[in-house]
């Protein structure tokens, strides 16, 4: 068996799944809708039906503020974040490095608003016996909006 799925806080998937933010539960749950699911997707929705049924997910799945963001913030604290051009000559990569910036005080409110925004996936990756789990991933150039300070070096 196998579930794959991106989600985002901007709109559904095309299975009925988006992320919502309840600040005043100060949760990041994890919402299921299956009048958003896409037609071609009827045959698993049969399954789900026959197995959990079609309503909200119960439990809900969810990460508390306070735990997101301690982990988030020891993980992104503070980075560089470079930019660079890639040349290829032969079997040699060479770089030119366009931007550099300096990342500092991560910001729990910019990871949230990214979430909500669909700038911060969240990747689903459950298999039977190879079972990747589920990791934030974030869209290209968006990393400077988790920072409450960001320095231009070059």
């Amino acid at each position: 068996m196998s579930f794959r799925q991106t989600i985002h806080g901007q709109s559904r998937s095309d299975r009925g799944f988006k992320v919502v933010i309840d600040r005043k539960e100060r949760k990041v749950l994890i919402s299921f809708d299956a009048k958003n699911a896409s037609s071609k997707h009827k045959e698993w929705l049969k399954s789900v039906k026959k197995h959990t049924g079609l309503g909200e997910l119960n439990p809900q799945p969810y990460w508390g503020f306070d735990d997101l963001k301690h982990k988030a913030g020891t993980k992104l604290l503070n980075t560089f974040y470079v930019q660079a051009e890639v040349k290829k000559k032969g079997k040699k990569e060479y770089y030119k490095y366009t931007k550099v910036m300096m990342l500092q005080k991560f910001s729990f409110e910019g990871f949230l608003k990214a979430l909500e925004e669909g700038k911060v996936l969240v990747d689903f990756d459950a298999r039977t016996r190879h079972n990747h789990g589920t990791k934030f991933r974030l869209r290209q150039d968006c990393l400077p909006m988790l920072y409450r300070k960001v320095t231009v070096i070059i």
